[in-house]
């Protein structure tokens, strides 16, 4: 099974581009990110003649998120992280796929800090932490993959240079604290796992040719819990989607599972 996370970056600007890697890459399952749309206007006809079928919640203009499963529909279970009924962001969206229970993350940005939507990153970051308590505590296999804008260390294997990003709230001590403690609950950073001292990266900034320099920053994450742990094959990121025309300012990142015995939970 191979599980995908691509922040899009509008998914009608770039459905050219998601149709294209979709077709070569062949995932069978794709968390996606900022889809800048309403639920209206989501491409699911597009998708479904390219052979996904698709749960989303869209938000006008900004953030947005799906999960998309090749040759079935994914099973919703539910559209929004928990914790506070009054946030309206479309940020979380969870579905099981083929047994598995995928959570499609967009994490708020932060920006400016201080402030408050980086109080509400850190906020959002716990929200999160306590919902994935609660999926592990299930037994359930879970990845959640997304854009966790967080830069988990300011070694040159996560970030290109720290010089530029200083005072951003990717690379705050609060924001890795959050992500670290996520990873102490038992989830694994799956491609930092397959690639321990490697520089991966996932975003490139369109300004100042950072992806021409390959200034880039590993933001996305595919996190596993240990049942997906032990069926982790391999993973990388399809670096090259960046460099097409009309890109995202992200690349695809994804794993390969083994097969797993059939899931109690989803038949």
């Amino acid at each position: 099974m191979k599980i995908a996370t691509f922040n899009i970056n509008n998914v009608n600007r770039r459905l050219p581009n998601l149709l294209d890697w979709l077709d070569r890459a062949r995932p069978d399952a794709v968390c996606l990110q900022e889809l800048k749309a309403a639920d209206a206007d989501f491409p699911a006809a597009a998708l479904a003649a390219a052979g996904y079928g698709a749960v989303w919640r869209g938000q006008k203009t900004w953030n947005g998120v799906a999960i998309l499963a090749r040759g079935a529909t994914p099973v919703l279970i539910r559209n929004a992280l928990p914790g506070d009924a009054t946030d309206m962001q479309s940020r979380y969206i969870e579905a099981a796929v083929s047994g598995t229970v995928v959570g499609s993350i967009y994490l708020p940005n932060g920006n400016p800090r201080p402030g408050p939507k980086f109080a509400y990153k850190l906020d959002w970051f716990a929200r999160l932490q306590a919902h994935a308590r609660t999926l592990l505590d299930s037994g359930a296999p879970v990845v959640l993959a997304g854009d966790f804008n967080a830069v988990p260390t300011d070694l040159h294997i996560d970030i290109y240079s720290m010089r530029s990003w200083k005072d951003d709230a990717l690379v705050q001590p609060e924001t890795r604290a959050a992500y670290a403690e996520l990873l102490a609950q038992g989830w694994t950073d799956s491609l930092r796992m397959l690639f321990p001292e490697a520089p991966i990266y996932t975003f490139w900034d369109y300004k100042r040719r950072r992806w021409e320099r390959d200034a880039g920053l590993r933001i996305d994450h595919l996190l596993l819990s240990p049942s997906v742990r032990d069926r982790l094959k391999e993973g990388g990121v399809d670096r090259e989607e960046r460099g097409r025309e009309g890109a995202s300012d992200h690349a695809p990142a994804w794993i390969s599972l083994k097969r797993a015995r059939r899931s109690r939970l989803f038949g």
